[in-house]
């Protein structure tokens, strides 16, 4: 295994290729590399960023040894072995922007699938862009990147922000529970302040009249939340949201219990399943949450969820949750959008424009169901998704989640050419739950 250095704060690493599986052939001469960016350090690496890379990791060895079922079963991509380059996303937007271009212009990277952020995301797809360069957001919750402006290089391979909170709204719904006055606690940068504006919107149509008590939005990293705390006790409410995550939703977690917070109120997280596995008998029971799709211990029954299951954990000795699932979608729908294209351009590595057109408005199987490129001109994902409520079991040391709702992807994503804000605010006409 080889490495990279750089100046700024950065982890690369590169795989050495394996055995040249077919003497003399030009494929052998080759490797499809691929810069893998995500976050290594800071708060949102322990619960978030490890995890994803970890998925990255076991998905592409089990690539370039063949060992995927079928039809991801062929060696590396379509023959040409992988060369993963990984890279910390810890830093700011502008500092991923330079890594982005290094990565293009220096490392000569022919795909990059990277990034949680909001921010990050918001900065480096432009950059992409322009650059004419194949990128593939495997996370990032906002919808603005692609309901802003359109893209031809760039892609999500998963569903934007609007589809978990629209859930939450509706699993609350179903289940009858009380609402009258909501509390807020959201980041203050673009993930916290769409993801608030969504359930707010969702809440509005399906619980019309809600008042809202508090309103906060620390910063990203924030760490500490005692004033943020106090301010919720104070200001009492049915139900109280909140889209933290990585580091900052487990410190909030940890501090809240002890205050009995979680008993006043009934909590609801847009995306919390990630923090389970680290937090165990430290996660109060009760708490409704999402996994930003049918994720971890929501993921529906197949062979495909299966393989993903067993070969994540035995690499991992822990589950998959959110990160690592949102991870290997992306890298499953970059390997039928390589073989695709390559097969189009008589066996030889594609271009970012024959790349491009190979994924633009398609589908595949994912071990959380079906992902289909059906937004944002074929450049945007939807999914299903699932809420569960969290319930800790002392016999298998673990938080477990029951009462589980799963809701089609046509339920809780917009349609295409709309804005998931005038969706929601109009009612979101032509849901098919």
């Amino acid at each position: 295994m080889k490495y990279l250095s750089r100046m700024t704060r950065r982890t690369v690493t590169a795989v050495a290729v394996g055995t040249l599986f077919a003497a003399g052939s030009a494929l052998a001469q080759e490797t499809f590399k691929l810069g893998v960016v995500s976050f290594l350090s800071g708060p949102a690496a322990e619960s978030f960023g490890v995890p994803a890379v970890n998925g990255a990791k076991a998905v592409i060895e089990a690539f370039n040894k063949g060992a995927a079922p079928a039809p991801y079963n062929k060696i590396g991509f379509g023959g040409v072995r992988i060369e993963p380059l990984y890279v910390d996303e810890n830093g700011g937007a502008t500092k991923q922007v330079q890594e982005m271009r290094n990565l293009y212009d220096r490392d000569k990277v022919d795909a990059i699938v990277g990034y949680v952020g909001s921010g990050d995301c918001l900065a480096v797809a432009p950059v992409a862009e322009e650059m004419k360069k194949f990128l593939i957001l495997y996370d990032c919750g906002t919808p603005r990147i692609f309901e802003d402006r359109k893209y031809n290089y760039v892609f999500r391979t998963a569903a934007h922000a609007a589809m978990d909170n629209i859930a939450l709204a509706l699993y609350l719904k179903a289940r009858n529970i009380k609402a009258g006055t909501i509390n807020y606690i959201n980041q203050d940068y673009a993930w916290g302040h769409d993801s608030r504006k969504d359930f707010q919107a969702a809440m509005g149509h399906l619980y019309p009249g809600n008042k809202t008590n508090a309103d906060l939005l620390p910063k990203f990293g924030a760490g500490q939340y005692g004033t943020e705390i106090s301010a919720l006790l104070s200001r009492q409410s049915d139900v109280t949201h909140t889209s933290l995550w990585g580091g900052d939703l487990q410190a909030f977690i940890l501090q809240a219990g002890p205050r009995d917070l979680f008993k006043k109120t009934q909590i609801v997280m847009s995306a919390g399943d990630h923090v389970l596995p680290g937090l165990g008998d430290k996660m109060p029971d009760g708490v409704i949450l999402g996994a930003r799709g049918a994720y971890g211990l929501m993921s529906p029954k197949s062979e495909l969820n299966d393989w993903w299951w067993k070969t994540y954990e035995a690499a991992n000795k822990v589950y998959p949750v959110q990160a690592p699932y949102r991870m290997v979608q992306a890298l499953l729908g970059l390997k039928l959008a390589v073989e695709k294209a390559m097969a189009a351009n008589g066996g030889k590595k594609p271009s970012p424009e024959q790349l491009a057109a190979a994924l633009r408005g398609s589908e595949w199987e994912s071990p959380a169901g079906k992902i289909r490129m059906t937004l944002g001109d074929g450049h945007q994902a939807i999914q299903d998704t699932a809420i569960g409520r969290t319930r800790y079991d002392p016999v298998k040391k673990m938080v477990q989640l029951e009462d589980i709702q799963r809701f089609p992807a046509e339920c809780v994503n917009p349609p295409p050419n709309v804005k998931a804000e005038e969706w929601i605010k109009a009612g979101m006409v032509g849901a098919k739950c």
